[in-house]
C-alpha cells in the first residue's frame, strides 16, 4: 500500500474514532460529517455497500397500476473532493434489472424498447458537486443521468437525513422523475407511462475507499 492511499485511510479511521469518542462522552462533535477534513489538494472516494444500497424504479401502466422495479446489480462511490464538497457516482447493470412479482414486465425492462441491455448495459448518474450539508437538510441534487445512449441533466430530490451520520447510522434517500421519451425509451408506449420514478437509498462501507 503507498503512502498516499496509507494517509487517506489514517485520516478516515481518526475521523470515525473521533465521532465515536464524541458519542460516548456526550459531546456535541463540531462537524456535521463524519467524513473527516483531508490534506490539502487530495481527494476521497468512499464506495457504497452493495448489501445495504438499494436501486429502483416506478413507472404506472396507463390503467394506474403501479409497476416497481430494481437493479440489483449496482456499484458506486461518494468522493470527497479538494474543496469539502461531495460528489456521487451511480452505475447500474440495465440486464440484471428485475420488475418485482413479474417475469413479463422483467423481460420488457431489459428490452428494446425499455432499457435495451443488450446494447446500452449500463446506466449512469454522476452527480455535479454539493455540499455536505444537502444530505443532512435535503435539497435538489443535480447531475447528469446517462441511459440507453442519451445524456441528460436531471435533478433529484435528497429526503432530510434521519440520524446525525447519514449514508453510516441510515439511508440518504434521493427520488426523481425522469421522462423516459427523452431518452429514447418509447416502447409500450400505449401500456406504459411516459414518466419514470427513480429512488435510491444510499449506505457507504465503513472504512471502505477506493
Amino acid at each position: 500500500m503507498n503512502r498516499s492511499v496509507s494517509a487517506r485511510i489514517h485520516w478516515l479511521c481518526a475521523g470515525c474514532l473521533l465521532a465515536w469518542v464524541a458519542g460516548a462522552t456526550g459531546a456535541t462533535p463540531r462537524a456535521r460529517s463524519p467524513v473527516p477534513a483531508l490534506p490539502p489538494g487530495t481527494s476521497l472516494d468512499l464506495r457504497f455497500d452493495p448489501g445495504l444500497s438499494h436501486f429502483g424504479f416506478e413507472v404506472r401502466t396507463r390503467w394506474g397500476i403501479r409497476v416497481e422495479g430494481r437493479f440489483p446489480d449496482h456499484g458506486g462511490a461518494l468522493t470527497i473532493l479538494p474543496d469539502g464538497r461531495q460528489q456521487v457516482h451511480v452505475r447500474l447493470a440495465t440486464g440484471a434489472v428485475e420488475v418485482d412479482g413479474s417475469d413479463k414486465y422483467t423481460e420488457i425492462a431489459r428490452g428494446e424498447g425499455f432499457f435495451d441491455s443488450t446494447r446500452h448495459p449500463v446506466a449512469e448518474f454522476i452527480s455535479q458537486p454539493y455540499r455536505p450539508e444537502l444530505v443532512h437538510d435535503g435539497g435538489r441534487l443535480r447531475g447528469r443521468l446517462t441511459m440507453h445512449g442519451t445524456s441528460r441533466m436531471e435533478t433529484f430530490t435528497v429526503a432530510p437525513a434521519t440520524c446525525a451520520r447519514p449514508g453510516w447510522e441510515c439511508d440518504v434517500v434521493a427520488t426523481g422523475v425522469v421522462e423516459r421519451d427523452r431518452y429514447g425509451l418509447d416502447g409500450w408506449r400505449l401500456a406504459l407511462s411516459d414518466k419514470v420514478r427513480f429512488n435510491m437509498r444510499v449506505r457507504l462501507q465503513e472504512g471502505e475507499t477506493e
